[in-house]
């Protein structure tokens, strides 16, 4: 069939299997570009299909030639109807993995139900015997708790008071005021359960009673900061509360893990177009801004880009792991940089409809978006036919 974007608001309907492939390769090609890590030989990639997760998979096998396990949810294709973005990169990364003679195998199903910690628990007792690494990079709007079947949803407003600041549509590029409403009742509670440590804390336990963690086993979740611009519906928000707590689980993961001298660490990391964050107001306008500045700085990265710079200069280098003051690895160095920030803040203030093509990176800003789903790559014919129903090899 012949696969175009359908949109629907902020979300694609569709996804390009040739795509998502040309995605995965050029990711695997930087990593191999930039040398040998030092890193983990046996991977847990929990969230491995998309964004940080996939490229925490990437950097691991083609920078460390590590074995993988990757967990994801992903939706698989159907006769005449595309599968999800994630399941098209997974089967991707598979193919390229065990052309390079590397160990990859995926589970896909619901991470934080009990069934697929057993799924996972047993591969790993069946073929690697433990991990030395494990990733999460979990990103769902919702979660059924494991223990009371009670059914969680996380929500993004902020607390205390209305939030009014710009945004923009990235489809027409119309720039408009946008207002969001307060936290009321559960909203801050639901959204630590959905997004917080505590899924992460019920990983590493699963693994650890089962003696499945190596001496040294490293875990590593990810987490964001971002600049004042955004503080109110971002870090001070909802989905601020749950980042604390992510980030106080670390610590907790750490004194678990003393006994076999590993650590759990949060590493913060750069603001970048994904699925989750085209749907929160505020944060395209500012990612737009932040890459025209960025990129005429030279110090743009993505996804792929900062998770090679976090294994190869922070996880894995010959001393102690940089942390900052509250013990977390920031990867969002460069983005915070008060030159940076100093120079979104003046843009902030000057976009409008009429100016923003010109002082922000909007077209980098689709480019990025369209690139979720395999779409807009270069070498890539989309008025061919494609095959929609590819597979991943280990899954079944």
């Amino acid at each position: 069939m012949i696969i175009e974007p359908r949109m629907r608001g902020f979300i694609c309907l569709t996804a390009h299997p040739d795509g998502a492939a040309q995605n995965v390769k050029q990711q695997i090609e930087y990593v191999k570009s930039k040398g040998p890590i030092a890193g983990a030989k046996k991977v847990l990639v929990i969230g491995a299909s998309t964004g940080f997760g996939l490229s925490s998979r990437i950097t691991s096998a083609f920078g460390s030639d590590a074995a993988t396990i990757g967990v994801f949810f992903e939706k698989p294709p159907m006769e005449g109807k595309t599968a999800s973005p994630g399941w098209y990169n997974s089967a991707a990364f598979e193919k390229e993995a065990h052309a390079a003679g590397l160990y990859a195998k995926s589970i896909n199903g619901d991470a934080f139900s009990k069934e697929v910690k057993q799924q996972v628990i047993d591969l790993i007792k069946a073929d690697l015997g433990q991990v030395d690494l494990v990733v999460y990079s979990l990103a769902s709007p919702v979660r059924q708790h494991p223990e009371t079947g009670v059914l969680h949803r996380s929500t993004l407003k902020p607390i205390g008071g209305v939030f009014s600041n710009k945004t923009v549509d990235f489809h027409t590029g119309k720039v408009s005021e946008v207002t969001i409403q307060p936290a009321e009742g559960d909203d801050i509670e639901n959204t630590v359960t959905v997004m917080g440590g505590e899924d992460w804390a019920m990983w590493i336990d699963a693994l650890k009673k089962e003696n499945l963690l190596a001496e040294g086993a490293l875990t590593v979740a990810y987490s964001y900061i971002g600049p004042a611009l955004t503080e109110p519906v971002y870090r001070k928000g909802t989905i601020g509360r749950a980042k604390d707590h992510l980030e106080a689980t670390a610590f907790e993961i750490s004194d678990n893990l003393k006994e076999i001298g590993g650590k759990a660490y949060v590493s913060v990391n750069k603001a970048l177009v994904t699925q989750a964050s085209s749907a929160i107001p505020v944060i395209p306008l500012y990612i737009s801004l932040l890459y025209k500045t960025m990129k005429e700085m030279g110090i743009h990265e993505g996804t792929i880009e900062q998770m090679q710079r976090l294994y190869a200069e922070r996880l894995y280098t010959a001393g102690e792991v940089p942390v900052d003051d509250k013990g977390r690895i920031r990867i969002d160095d460069w983005e915070m940089r008060d030159d940076v920030q100093a120079k979104v803040a003046e843009l902030w203030e000057q976009a409008t409809t009429e100016n923003l093509s010109e002082i922000g990176d909007l077209e980098g800003y689709r480019k990025d978006f369209y690139n979720l789903f395999g779409f807009d790559y270069p070498g890539v014919d989309y008025k061919a036919d494609a095959n929609e129903m590819v597979g991943i090899e280990s899954v079944k």
